[in-house]
Order: C-alpha cells, then sequence, then structure tokens
C-alpha cells in the first residue's frame, strides 16, 4: 500500500470541471492532484449524449476579434492564455460532435502538463485531520482540501412503481431499426428525452413524451437547459398530427404484461382523468444524480434538489462538512435550472472564482481586483469596457458580477471581477458601507409572463427613463451598503448588446455623479479646516 501526502488539493474527476480548476492550479504552482478513473480525460463524453451531437454551441465566427467577447458565443473552450487551446481549432460546427470534445479536453491536459493520474477509481473518502482518498488498489492520498469534480455518475429514476421494468437513456440502444413499428414512452421532456424520440421518429409507429410538467423552451425561459430548438423537430409532429404526443401527466405505475407495458397516467390537465395505455418500449430519460455513497459518514455532505446535488455555499463549499468543495455541474446547486452553471460556458467561470476565493483563503492572496481613481468618469469608463467584454458576465446573467468597493477613507475604488453575486454579499466585501455590483441581465420573464418572445415590445433608445423596463440582456448596476440595496440603475438595452452610446453612457454618468462621495469637496473642506487652525508665527529675523 502507498501513502500520498501533502497535497494542498486533491481534485476527483478528469472532466473539463478538474481541467479546469487543475489549470489554474498549475498557474499558480500549488500542491495539487486530479485523480481520474478512466484511461484519460472526459470519460463521460466518450458516451455521452448517446447520439454524439452537443447542444453547447461553437460560433466561430462573431464579427470579433476580441478573445474575450468571442468566449460568449463559444460554449465549450476552457478558459486558458492560449489561442491554440480553443475549441475552434478542433470543429467548425455549430452543433459540434463530442467526440471532438474529447479530443479537446485531452489535448488541453497535455498541452498545460496538467497533473493527473489515471486509471484511479476512488472507492472510499474520509476525513480526520485531513480529507483521506483510498483508490481500488488500496491507495490512500492525503489532502487539506478536496474538490469534486465527478459530475453526476448515476441516473436520477423517479420513484415510480414497475419504472425498474423500464429502459434508462444510459443503457438503450441508438439503432433506429431496433425500433421499428414499436409503440415508445419516453419518461421526461428534457434534451435528453427529445434528442432521443428525434433519433426514433423514422422508424417508430408512435411516440409519447411524458412528464408532470409542460415543456419549457429555452428561448423563453433563458435557460440553456430547457428544451433547445435543436431537438424540438417532434412538436411538429404532434401539433400537426402525426401520431406523435406530448402527455402531461402523473405516471401512477407500470405493469409488464408479456411483451407489453401497461402504464397508467393522472393527467395535469384532463380534469385529473386516469387512463392506462399500451407500449412496446418504455425509456426513461430523467437526467442525473450525484452519487455520495464513497463518502464515509464523517464527511458525507448534505444533499439537495431531491438529493440530486450536494448543498454548498455560495463558495461552492459543503454546508456541513469544511474544506469540501464542488466544481463543474455540481456547481449547479446553486442555479438550478435558472444560470448555467451545469455547462462548460457557465462552469468555467465560476471556477475561474472558485480559484480566488481559494487563493484567498488557504494562501492568504488578495481577491485580484484594479484601482481605479474615485470619479464617475474613471467608474463609467472601467464599467463600460466591462459589460462590452466580459464573457462571464454575459454567461452567468446576475450570477455573477462585477463589484466595485468604495472606501470612506480613499480616493480611489477597488474594481473585482467576476464573483459570484451571492458570495459578494455573505464575504468580507458585503460588509463595506459604499460597494456596487456590476451584471448583465435579461429584463421581462417571458416565460412567467405568458408572452410571445417574438413579439416583445421593445423599449425606444431615447425613452431613458423606461430603460428598467427593457427586456433584452442589459447591464444593472446596485449600490449597497452592508447588503442593503441602496439604489439602481438600468442601462437601456441595445440590439447588437453593444453598450457604447451616449444613451447608454451620459445617465450613467448621472447615476454615479449623484452616488459616489465627492472628494474634491470633501478634500478642499479639510484643507480649509487646517488652514484655520493654524497659528501664524512671524520668520525669525524679522523686524528685528
Amino acid at each position: 500500500m502507498n501513502k500520498y501526502i501533502n497535497f494542498d488539493y486533491l481534485i476527483i474527476g478528469g472532466g473539463p470541471a478538474g481541467l479546469q480548476l487543475g489549470y489554474f492550479l498549475e498557474k499558480s504552482n500549488r500542491s495539487y492532484l486530479i485523480l481520474e478513473g478512466g484511461k484519460n480525460v472526459g470519460t463521460f463524453f466518450k458516451k455521452y449524449p448517446v447520439h454524439r451531437k452537443l447542444i453547447s454551441i461553437n460560433k466561430v465566427y462573431t464579427g470579433y476579434d476580441n478573445p474575450e467577447i468571442n468566449l460568449r458565443w463559444d460554449w465549450n473552450s476552457l478558459l486558458s492564455d492560449s489561442e491554440e487551446m480553443l475549441f475552434k481549432n478542433y470543429s467548425k460546427r455549430y452543433f459540434p460532435n463530442a467526440d471532438n470534445l474529447v479530443e479537446y479536453l485531452n489535448d488541453f491536459a497535455n498541452y498545460f502538463k496538467i497533473k493527473i493520474q489515471y486509471d484511479t477509481k476512488v472507492v472510499k473518502i474520509s476525513k480526520q485531520d485531513c480529507f483521506k482518498i483510498t483508490d481500488s488498489r488500496g491507495n490512500i492520498y492525503c489532502s487539506k482540501h478536496l474538490i469534486i469534480a465527478t459530475g453526476f455518475t448515476k441516473p436520477y429514476v423517479p420513484a415510480i412503481p414497475g419504472i425498474e421494468f423500464a429502459e434508462n437513456y444510459t443503457e438503450v440502444s441508438v439503432n433506429p431499426e431496433d425500433f421499428i413499428n414499436e409503440k415508445v414512452l419516453i419518461i421526461g421532456k428534457g434534451n435528453s428525452g427529445f434528442e432521443t424520440a428525434d433519433a426514433l421518429v423514422d422508424t417508430t409507429a408512435q411516440i409519447h413524451l411524458a412528464s408532470p410538467n409542460p415543456i419549457k423552451m429555452a428561448w423563453e425561459t433563458k435557460y440553456v437547459g430547457n428544451l433547445r430548438a435543436v431537438n424540438n423537430n417532434i412538436l411538429d409532429t404532434y401539433q400537426l398530427k402525426s401520431q406523435n404526443v406530448i402527455i402531461d401527466a402523473t405516471i401512477d405505475n407500470i405493469k409488464r404484461e408479456n411483451d407489453k407495458f401497461v402504464v397508467s397516467f393522472n393527467y395535469t390537465h384532463a380534469h385529473q382523468e386516469k387512463e392506462d395505455l399500451i407500449y412496446d418500449r418504455v425509456i426513461v430519460c430523467t437526467g442525473w444524480r450525484f452519487d455520495a455513497s464513497i463518502f464515509d459518514d464523517n464527511c458525507k455532505p448534505k444533499l439537495t434538489i431531491n438529493n440530486r446535488f450536494p448543498e454548498q455555499t455560495s463558495e461552492w463549499e459543503s454546508t456541513n462538512i469544511k474544506d469540501l468543495y464542488f466544481a463543474g455541474v455540481l456547481m449547479h446547486m446553486r442555479d438550478f435550472k435558472k444560470k448555467q452553471s451545469g455547462f462548460i460556458h457557465g462552469f468555467r467561470h465560476n471556477i475561474r472564482a472558485l480559484h480566488h476565493i481559494l487563493e484567498q483563503k488557504y494562501q492568504n492572496k488578495d481577491l485580484p481586483s484594479q484601482t481605479i481613481s474615485l470619479t464617475p468618469e474613471k467608474i463609467v469608463d472601467a464599467i463600460i469596457k466591462r459589460v462590452n467584454v466580459s464573457a462571464g458576465l454575459w454567461q452567468q446573467t446576475g450570477f455573477l458580477c462585477d463589484v466595485i468597493v468604495i472606501s470612506n477613507e480613499d480616493k480611489y475604488a477597488q474594481y473585482y471581477q467576476e464573483l459570484p453575486t451571492d458570495y459578494v454579499h455573505d464575504s468580507e466585501l458585503g460588509k463595506n458601507n459604499h460597494y456596487y455590483t456590476i451584471t448583465l441581465e435579461f429584463g421581462l420573464d417571458i416565460f412567467k409572463a405568458n408572452k410571445n418572445p417574438f413579439a416583445i415590445e421593445r423599449v425606444h433608445k431615447e425613452n431613458i427613463k423606461a430603460a428598467s423596463e427593457s427586456a433584452f440582456v442589459h447591464p444593472i448596476i446596485r449600490r449597497f451598503s452592508q447588503g442593503k440595496l441602496v439604489a439602481e440603475h438600468h442601462v437601456i438595452e441595445d440590439l447588437a448588446s453593444e453598450w457604447l452610446e451616449d444613451v447608454h453612457i451620459q445617465p450613467l454618468l448621472d447615476f454615479f455623479n449623484i452616488h459616489i462621495p465627492d472628494y474634491s469637496k470633501t478634500m478642499q473642506l479639510e484643507i480649509n479646516k487646517q488652514i484655520s487652525n493654524l497659528e501664524v508665527v512671524a520668520p525669525s529675523g524679522v523686524g528685528q
């Protein structure tokens, strides 16, 4: 048995999240190791999605030269300082093949010489003075801080009597010829369910997709985990009477009778009508969950959201196990079905923020910030530059923010970039008497307002006073004092999301002319006070 000690950080999982954090730890010259169960990185994407088309976009041609702004439409690249290590060099397709991502992740690991130990399956995690991780060979690894970046390792299966008779997305055949003239029920109306239905529509007799709640379209909710247009072709076949059906219902029971499945439905929108329908196949496409079985009781993280996620603080630390952190899709607990932490283009920015937080907590490093002069012009200039290029604020609308902190004793301000908004208010930053958050956010919640997202009345650009009614993504600046909101300013929306005109800048200048201290007046008052207290003394020798 070997014993490995003196690691400051151990990361479990060599997927995109583990690699992203490994990149930052490598750049910081920290003591760390990534333990990966597979023979290469990115093993999840070797199989999933099963039909191989990613729904994370890869827009290579944007019209911009700035690499930061281009990340707004590059949802697969990890953050790095290398132009070579961008996903556009691996595929030009808007919806790329998952095999391209696997190749990219392995090249990323090798290019940056990230410290990974492959073929190392973790079977037990315990904690005494440090975390002790045991692998399948009996080797023990010790670390002060543990980061779980495994993603979801088990399917989430709803508690439906008889569901054990059904097939799961993780194991069902991907060959449409295996479903010729069959009637198929798909449980789950997310992207995996519709991905599966779209692959089978050529050969099946009928496809029913069922879950208790109506479909949520991503272009309505602005959440990319809801149903995407690339997977929704079967909706036409439902609405145009082509045998396939979308069902809102609770499934009470699944029974196996001979070679058929009898499924009992309790309809959501038919006055609780109940009905039994018969199918040839039942496929479960209900998502994934975190597996906490490898943790000893003395360090088992508390779970939440139907036990699918580890519960986390605003620093992505376990709420009940100190020094245990989570990276990647597991971070999505903090913005579940709201923002983009469940996807590479969201959690890559989260992980950079997590690294800065770890550096502050355990390495006594200040959070990175820029010092700017405390004038409305300088502050507005800094904000305008950021909101026009930042990928993190763009991807994680409202979840990540820039922060400006003003000290009462100084004539300068500190500008921090891309921190979790909740963390800002929970941390020492939130104890300041005078600070601002800068976010990019959508305005009108189209889905809740039940409005047509393609017929939204835009705010006229000359109607500056109505900027807060902007429906599309736009900058919002909020002033806080010790966590309490003092004032809020919206920069009016722009069709191209370029906030560079006077209509964007002048109202923001007016806002800061009101809301930052006038230090020129303060300094003059102090000078006048000092002058009035001076004693007039004649120079030596005068009048002698």
